[in-house]
This record gives structure tokens, C-alpha cells and sequence, in this order.
């Protein structure tokens, strides 16, 4: 329960708080030793020590405080003494988990004191009139000034979780800040997942091309090819139509014939619908005519609000395009719906589509991200290829709204 762990949390903060401050007078008797040759080693170690306290932190933040601080890069130790020490001095995630040390103290005091002068203080007057007839305390002003003393206390245990939950604030905001990676460093994270992520998309789409043209299109060209030939060879063969024998390879041509018009049709079908799913051509008359034929084909009634005042680039359509088709195939298979709708907008250089839907609801999300093995994490990666976002709201009961956020320009 969220106010029992704040509450946990609270009570761990003066612990911390002490080890990051014993932990800082290391650090300054290694900067001050520095200048000898057993400083530089102490101050180091120090350094990547830190880590370890940093570490401790955002764990209990996690646990505890209920905020989700993305652990920085691992720690790389460097051969040779002079490297180890050069990199261990150079470490910006030790450092960084220093200064939280030194900077938390307020904000740990901050917490505490709002949970002892809630808490604490209101189970003091909530008991009151067990304890004030005890000798050698002052007297309350009799039962009266006792149980409004109660009375009191029990409105401060109320308001408790509300204040030790605000007062937490600036502990999270310092935990996140300087206990997670550096944002050039979770930029640099970012960027190299991504890139990951679309070298494999781009890797497994020329897979699926090549495998539906080799199982589909080739496999009937082929076919017709053979049907084709068999047909030139029987026409050479006839003769006077006249005669029965001659009658019977006609037939067989035409029947070779009609089949090799209907695999040539069907051989186009398949190749209409591959390129479609390459580039859907109704991208080519721009986003909006293309999310209309979306809301057209959908065996839900879908009410489309689209309105750009500016075109995105072509990968941004593309993205959004095949995003709605997913989500509104998602909502006619899963949902249970009756209806959904789609708001398309752009403004500030980025791109904003919004997909409601009025089903059930309850989609697997874990802090409005598709939660692992959701079968919506493909979209989450589909938009961070150009450093989108997509958030999921859906409760339970509905319901569920999907927010694409994209910049115009990829």
C-alpha cells in the first residue's frame, strides 16, 4: 500500500542521510589528502563507491517512493593503474550520486519532520486520553480537552498521507535528477536502442518482402509460366479442329488458358496488396485522406477529426498511418467497442494523434507504457525509431485512449 511504503521510506531517509554524509567526509579527507600519494586512491574509491550508495537510493525510491529512477550505465574499470585511477576520478555517475548526498539533506529533513509531526504527533494526540492521567504529565484541561486533543490527533493521521506524500516531492525530483543517468548519457542510450531497433525492423521487413514474393507472387508466375507453355505446346500439336482428338486439345488450351488468367489475377491481387503494405498508396493524397480510408474500412463506426495545418515528412506518415491501423484493428479484435475515433493535430513542429476507443478497456500497461509482451510494444518502437512517444491510458471498465506523439520531421 502506497501509504505504509511512503511511510517506510520516510522512516529510512535519516539512515541514508547519515551514510551519504559519513560517506562525503571520505570524499573531502580524500580531496584534501589529494595533493599525497595515498589521496588520489582514497578520493577514488570514494568516487566509485558512491555508486554503490547511489544504487541504495534508487532502489528504496523505487520501492518505496513509487518513482521508477533508470539505473546509468555500468561502471567500465580501465587496465593499468593510471587508467584506473583516471577513470575513476572521471566517473560522472559517482560524482553525481555525491553531490544527491550532500543536496538530499534538506529534503531528508523535509521528509522526516512531516512524518513525525504528522504521524508521529497525531498517534500522541489521538491516545491522549489514555495517557494524560498518568503522574507527572500535564493535565489536558480534563476528559473534555482530552478527547478534543483526540480528536485532533485523528484529523492529523488523516491528513498524514497527503503531507508525507508532498513532502516526498523533492526527494523524488533529486533521486531522478541525479541518481539516473545523465541526459546526454540516457540521450546517447536512447539513440542506440533505436538505431538497434530499426536495423532489426528493416532487417526482418526484407525478410517478410522476400518471403511473400518467393511462397506468393513467384510460386503463381511460375505456375504460369508452365500453364502457358503447356497451352503453346498443345495448340502446336492440334490440328483440324474438325477431329475429335484435335476437339480435346482445344479444350484442354482453354482450360490452361482460363487458369493462367485467373493465377495472373490473383498473382496481381497479391502483389497489390504486398506494395500496399509497403506504402499505402492513399499516403501519396497526404495523412489525412489516408486515415479516412482507415475509418472507412473499419467495422467500427470511427468518427475522424483531422486538421494539419502543416505536412509531416513522409516517415511520419508513414509511422502514423500504420499506428492508427494497428490500434483500430486492436480495438475491432480485443476492445469489445462499439465506437472510436480519431483526433489527428499538429502543432509546434510535432505531430499528435489521439485513437479512443469505448471498450473494456484494461490493456496491459505499466506506467502508460504497453507493459512486456503487450502486443503494442511493436508501435512503442515503431514511433521511438524518430524519437516518439506513445502513451496508453486504459482502465479497467474503459476507456482505453492512445496518444502518438511524433515530430513533423523525422
Amino acid at each position: 500500500m502506497r501509504i505504509w511504503r511512503e511511510l517506510g521510506y520516510t522512516l529510512t531517509v535519516p539512515l541514508m542521510a547519515a551514510l551519504g554524509l559519513v560517506h562525503l567526509l571520505i570524499v573531502l579527507a580524500g580531496v584534501v589528502t589529494s595533493t599525497y600519494l595515498v589521496g588520489l586512491p582514497l578520493l577514488a574509491g570514494s568516487v566509485v563507491a558512491a555508486r554503490r550508495l547511489g544504487a541504495a537510493n534508487r532502489g528504496l525510491v523505487r520501492t518505496l517512493a513509487g518513482t521508477p529512477v533508470p539505473a546509468p550505465a555500468p561502471y567500465r574499470r580501465a587496465t593499468g593503474l593510471l587508467n584506473r585511477l583516471g577513470t575513476a576520478l572521471g566517473d560522472v555517475t559517482g560524482w553525481r550520486a555525491i553531490i544527491h548526498a550532500v543536496v538530499r539533506l534538506p529534503a531528508a529533513a523535509l521528509a522526516f519532520a512531516s512524518a513525525a509531526g504528522t504521524w508521529g504527533l497525531g498517534l500522541a494526540l489521538l491516545t491522549c486520553p489514555l495517557w494524560w492521567q498518568v503522574p507527572g504529565l500535564p493535565a489536558p484541561g480534563g476528559w473534555a480537552g482530552a478527547l478534543l486533543l483526540s480528536v485532533l490527533g485523528l484529523g492529523l493521521l488523516l491528513l498524514a498521507p497527503m503531507v508525507v506524500h508532498l513532502a516526498l516531492g523533492l526527494e523524488r525530483l533529486l533521486a531522478v535528477r541525479l541518481l539516473g543517468p545523465p541526459p546526454a548519457q540516457a540521450r546517447i542510450r536512447t539513440l542506440e536502442e533505436t538505431r538497434t531497433q530499426a536495423v532489426e525492423d528493416a532487417a526482418a521487413a526484407l525478410r517478410r518482402v522476400e518471403r511473400d514474393l518467393h511462397d506468393g507472387p513467384a510460386a503463381r508466375l511460375t505456375a504460369l509460366a508452365l500453364g502457358l507453355s503447356m497451352a503453346r505446346e498443345e495448340l502446336a500439336e492440334a490440328g483440324d479442329p474438325e477431329r475429335p482428338e484435335d476437339q480435346e486439345r482445344l479444350e484442354r488450351v482453354r482450360a490452361l488458358i482460363d487458369g493462367a488468367h485467373r493465377g495472373a489475377k490473383e498473382t496481381l491481387s497479391e502483389l497489390t496488396d504486398l506494395i500496399r503494405g509497403i506504402h499505402p498508396p492513399a499516403l501519396d493524397k497526404g495523412l489525412e485522406v489516408a486515415l479516412a480510408t482507415l475509418a472507412a474500412r473499419s467495422p467500427l463506426p470511427v468518427d475522424l477529426d483531422a486538421e494539419l495545418a502543416e505536412r509531416p515528412s513522409p516517415a511520419v506518415e508513414t509511422i502514423a498511418f500504420f499506428c492508427t491501423a494497428e490500434l483500430l484493428a486492436n480495438v475491432a479484435k480485443h476492445s469489445g467497442a462499439r465506437q472510436a475515433a480519431i483526433r489527428l493535430r499538429a502543432a509546434d513542429g510535432r505531430l499528435r494523434l489521439r485513437v479512443w476507443d469505448d471498450g473494456e478497456g484494461g490493456a496491459a500497461v505499466a506506467g502508460g507504457q504497453p507493459a512486456a509482451g503487450s502486443g503494442l510494444r511493436g508501435l512503442t518502437d515503431r514511433v521511438r525509431v524518430v524519437d516518439g512517444e506513445l502513451v496508453i491510458h486504459s482502465p479497467a471498465g474503459g476507456p482505453t485512449v492512445v496518444i502518438v506523439d511524433l515530430p513533423l520531421r523525422a
